[in-house]
């Protein structure tokens, strides 16, 4: 039927005007400005808030109508045993998943990443944004949709509202100190009685990974505020948290933009987003926003990455032996110690032994998988606990195809077409006939991110579409913080010890806050 079609133009979803800036020249710390009128890009500047969400792309249609014909090929299409399932022999068992790459032959790994890459990334994503209200497949307005993080990597999730709109966080015998949780063989997220995380994001106890870089910030943090206290004795807890604070963030800022965002959109397109300018995010100064475009579609490449088992420490078992386990196994659902690596639980197995995720030169480190559109098996069946609201389906895949339509995200021609970038073919996308007739011309944002990467860059980083969305919103977000150094002091560089000076890598972090293999015995 012609209501069913999704045709090329029409009606927009919005008749809000792109934005339009100039180019940043040359250094990372120069800030967008605001320019008046419409220019090349179709783009004007338009004044948004950052407590809400936002488009990058306002006057592109909507990949197609939400029709229930179309929310059933959504679902069809992310279905278990569907096309975006790898179909990973999980029946070998997460160590052989690991051990014999045969058993995922569409799970292909990615030699250029970690496998701490993905969980780094989840972590940024849960201090940069989080929509708790808008229901999967049901339209809803982003700008009038509440971000409930500050779109800005300042680290809420992190310390919250500070000691005194969020006392729980803090050390009740040292209030610039971070709560930290023990009770296992290693450090813990804080937890109540009944094993809830006491942190400012729950969702950073999703799973073992997450929850144990979230522990390891608080440790980070904490010897940051022993080394201000050695340089300034008598300073306030007050001041010390501050100068904590800010130490901290600015590592994290320089490591976001030098190791994190060349790994995930490759290095040239951080030096030309750096060097030419942004092009697509280019907010007014002070309003920057979380745009759908980034948050439903294309940093949820990151789903791709994750492997169907870990090995999450190298003998955390009671006999000794190492801890494997699924990412999330099913079947685990209200075990006290599960043996998969859901968050929820303290057991003194449950910490990660960063030999796996990060490469510390001992040969133990793991890589991730690589970006594209085969989604890892055990992804297809989540806790009801790692999903915010609680809600079905439990299929990530048909989570991330199902926000496509809550927010009437544009199809990746379409955006490719707007950015003057390479626009994927038709036959590029022939599986989606099955599923709709009009899909292959006009795919889903979060898809066409994936198959694009898969098909120009092998998987290893994001193509040119979903890499200029993920990497001018980081930049952007870092390039708008008036707290973060790229405003501050441009030239600054970090100062904390690193394995090569005037650098600062994941590697650093974990060795500063002496939860990297060496300080534990490991």
């Amino acid at each position: 039927m012609a209501e069913e079609r999704c045709e090329r133009g029409g009606h927009p979803v919005s008749r809000r005007r792109f934005i339009r800036g100039v180019g940043l020249a040359g250094a990372a710390g120069l800030v967008a400005t605001e320019v008046a009128g419409v220019g090349s890009h179709g783009m004007a500047a338009v004044t948004r808030s950052p407590q809400r969400f936002g488009r990058m792309f306002g006057s592109l249609p909507a990949f197609c109508p939400a029709t229930d014909k179309m929310r059933s090929a959504l679902l069809m299409l992310g279905a278990p045993g569907g096309i975006l399932d790898a179909n990973d022999n999980l029946a070998a068992g997460p160590v052989k998943l690991i051990t014999d790459p045969s058993l995922s032959p569409n799970n292909l790994d990615n030699p250029t990443q970690t496998a701490g890459t993905t969980f780094l990334g989840q972590f940024l994503d849960h201090d940069m944004t989080f929509d708790a209200s808008s229901a999967l497949g049901q339209t809803a307005d982003p700008e009038a949709t509440t971000n409930q993080r500050t779109p800005s990597f300042d680290l809420d999730s992190l310390y919250g509202g500070g000691p005194a709109a969020d006392p729980q966080l803090y050390d009740d015998t040292d209030r610039a100190k971070m709560k930290v949780g023990f009770g296992g063989r290693f450090e813990d997220l804080p937890r109540d009685a009944s094993g809830r995380a006491i942190i400012a994001d729950r969702r950073n106890d999703d799973n073992l990974m997450v929850a144990g870089l979230h522990a390891a910030f608080l440790l980070f943090h904490n010897r940051v505020v022993d080394l201000v206290r050695d340089q300034q004795p008598g300073i306030s807890p007050a001041a010390a948290l501050a100068a904590a604070r800010q130490t901290v963030t600015w590592h994290y800022h320089w490591m976001i933009l030098h190791e994190f965002l060349p790994l995930i959109v490759g290095p040239a397109m951080v030096n030309d987003i750096l060097s030419g300018g942004r092009r697509y995010y280019l907010p007014p100064v002070g309003q920057a926003f979380m745009p759908i475009e980034f948050a439903a579609a294309a940093y949820r490449f990151g789903h791709s990455m994750v492997r169907p088992s870990y090995r999450a420490n190298l003998a955390g078992n009671a006999d000794g032996s190492a801890f494997f386990g699924f990412i999330f196994d099913p079947g685990q659902e209200g075990v006290a110690d599960p043996a998969d690596l859901r968050g929820g639980a303290r057991a003194p197995r449950r910490f990660i032994g960063w030999q796996t995720f990060y490469d510390f030169g001992d040969g133990q480190v793991r890589h991730n998988k690589r970006t594209d559109t085969r989604i890892s098996t055990a992804l297809f069946h989540l806790p009801l606990g790692a999903i915010a609201t609680g809600d079905p389906p439990t299929a990530l895949p048909q989570r991330n195809l199902l926000r496509q339509m809550t927010w009437s995200m544009p199809a990746g021609q379409d955006v490719a077409h707007a950015m003057g970038a390479q626009v994927l073919k038709e036959q590029d996308f022939t599986e989606l006939k099955q599923f709709h007739s009009d899909m292959q011309a006009r795919t889903p944002l979060w898809y066409y991110v994936l198959k694009e990467a898969e098909l120009i860059n092998d998987g290893l980083h994001l193509g040119p579409v979903g890499g200029r969305i993920v990497g001018e919103v980081i930049i952007g977000l870092l390039q708008q913080d008036p707290a973060g150094y790229l405003q501050r002091q441009p030239s600054w560089q970090p100062t904390l010890p690193a394995a090569t000076p005037g650098t600062w890598k994941v590697v650093d972090l974990l060795r500063f806050a002496k939860v990297d293999p060496a300080s534990r015995g490991q």
